[in-house]
């Protein structure tokens, strides 16, 4: 057994170093190509009509997507409904509101403009392109496709990410660089070529992995260490008699194990060459640094609002706040996700979710007034907050069950309805355990409430019963912009997901 496993071993080492010699003979030919720029886009425009993107989030990672020539991305999403022809809709955007989208004789788009378009309710996806940007049909095609399993599952900012990182790596590419090319070097050298350059990329993605999660971990490992002494005295004088005291100092108690544990894998990822550093194993580690770190430091700020809000000192209204906050700001954002397409707005359970969410922040309200002029106790106020989080969260349950019994018509669908919503809400990673929740850290289980998330569940429930019901989840590319579009003649496509 050990020998074969060696020759196996020998003859795959055999094979690479023949197919890579393949290579060397075509790279000259190759070399002498002028090289590839990277520049990100010239300007970044986002017309978010449907209110289902996270901006934050897509405008930090298109800034970072390089493009073979400087391009100008436009991202422009609706609620249509599936009859619609994006095309004419996308034209019909540009000529009512950004002319300068189209070129001055009004027949093609403007040079240097790639477009981006999503329709979520239609379940449309389409891309246009300037004169000197244009690609060939089935590379339009393809940058659709790569965004359809995301969209399928209402991911609609990671695939909209995905759509345009496709296009930046199509868009202008350099004929050397393109599949067909590969190719010609013949089929050993392409598939040394491909193989060498799949081996590449994820050694590339895993030390770029390894780099975010140790760089996230190392500043709140920075954070922790630095205000350790802090920390301390802050747990010192937090009062044992309240119930979220205790439970906090319980914790406490554990901080200087997790740092001993923290400081050890960061001695030791912080040594690795490049080489280890996009080894699988240790980009786990790294992962595994980062979530440590986190939650010390969510510990050290739980510390420090548990002594100033237990102890009701002079910045204990910050603290509330930093308590309080969260839970708010979900709460004012319940009637904008009710009000999107397909969230059951008008069913009871929504107008019971409304009159909750407006009663519940003016208690949040009244809590703090309640904490001013010591009727409410500090436990007291955080024992509100818990229940809030509680009943909230049930009635999204309910409210749940509702949008699923309207949508579905057997319980094969609800089945498949209530699990892709559950996947689609617990795909968005939701990091409000590590912010310093007194309420996280003395109840764990207390449900996490993300209205977000909620709405990316909805849609995702839908967009999957929808397939179902569909003899196809896809359909073939669509150009040309309509009766409406007259004689515009610009590059582009569109397909369905």
């Amino acid at each position: 057994m050990r020998r074969s496993a060696t020759f196996t071993l020998r003859a795959a080492r055999a094979v690479t170093a023949l197919l890579f010699g393949v290579v060397a003979v075509v790279i000259p030919v190759l070399a002498t190509a002028a090289p590839a720029r990277a520049d990100a886009p010239v300007d970044i425009v986002v017309e978010d009509t449907a209110h289902a993107l996270y901006l934050p989030q897509l405008q930090s990672a298109v800034e970072k997507i390089s493009f073979y020539q400087p391009t100008k991305v436009v991202i422009f999403t609706r609620a249509g409904s599936k009859s619609d022809s994006i095309n004419e809709e996308v034209l019909r955007f540009a000529r009512s509101k950004h002319p300068e989208w189209i070129t001055a004789d009004g027949q093609k788009w403007a040079d240097g403009l790639f477009v981006f378009a999503l329709d979520t309710t239609g379940r449309h996806v389409g891309t246009y392109f300037g004169e000197d940007r244009k690609i060939p049909l089935d590379e339009q095609t393809a940058i659709q496709n790569d965004t359809k399993e995301l969209f399928r599952q209402a991911q609609w900012t990671d695939g909209t990410i995905a759509g345009v990182r496709s296009a930046a790596s199509r868009i202008g590419r350099p004929w050397y660089l393109a599949p067909a090319t590969l190719w010609t070097g013949g089929i050993a050298g392409g598939a040394a070529l491909v193989g060498g350059g799949i081996w590449a990329g994820v050694r590339a993605n895993n030390r770029r992995k390894f780099a975010e999660a140790f760089e996230a971990g190392d500043r709140s490992y920075a954070s922790v260490t630095l205000q350790l002494q802090e920390t301390e005295l802050n747990a010192s004088t937090i009062p044992e008699s309240s119930a979220y005291g205790a439970r906090v100092l319980e914790r406490w108690h554990t901080l200087e194990e997790k740092l001993r544990e923290a400081t050890g894998l960061r001695e030791r990822l912080s040594v690795l060459s490049p080489k280890e550093r996009s080894v699988a194993t240790n980009v786990s580690e790294a992962a595994r640094f980062q979530e440590l770190a986190e939650t010390l430091d969510g510990l050290d700020d739980a510390i420090a609002d548990s002594n100033s809000l237990l102890n009701l000192n002079s910045s204990w209204r910050e603290a509330w706040r930093n308590q309080s906050g969260g839970l708010a700001k979900e709460l004012s954002e319940m009637g904008d996700m009710l009000e999107r397409g397909g969230a059951g707005s008008k069913l009871e359970t929504a107008a019971a979710l409304r009159a909750y969410a407006a009663a519940a922040l003016e208690r949040i309200s009244g809590l703090e007034a309640g904490l001013d002029d010591r009727s409410v106790t500090p436990d007291a106020a955080l024992d509100a907050l818990k229940a809030e989080r509680e009943k909230t969260a049930e009635l999204l349950q309910q409210h749940a069950d509702a949008v699923i019994a309207e949508n579905t018509r057997s319980t094969r669908e609800a089945e498949l309805m209530r699990e892709k919503m559950q996947t689609a809400s617990e795909g968005h990673r939701d990091v409000r355990r590590y912010n310093g929740s007194i309420v996280d850290i003395a109840y764990p289980r207390v449900p996490i409430i993300s209205v977000m998330n909620f709405g990316y569940g909805i849609d995702a429930g839908r967009q999957a019963v929808d397939s179902s019901r569909s003899s196809s989840s896809s359909s073939g590319s669509s150009t040309g912009y309509g009766s409406s579009g007259g004689s515009f003649s610009g590059s582009g496509s569109s397909s369905s997901f």
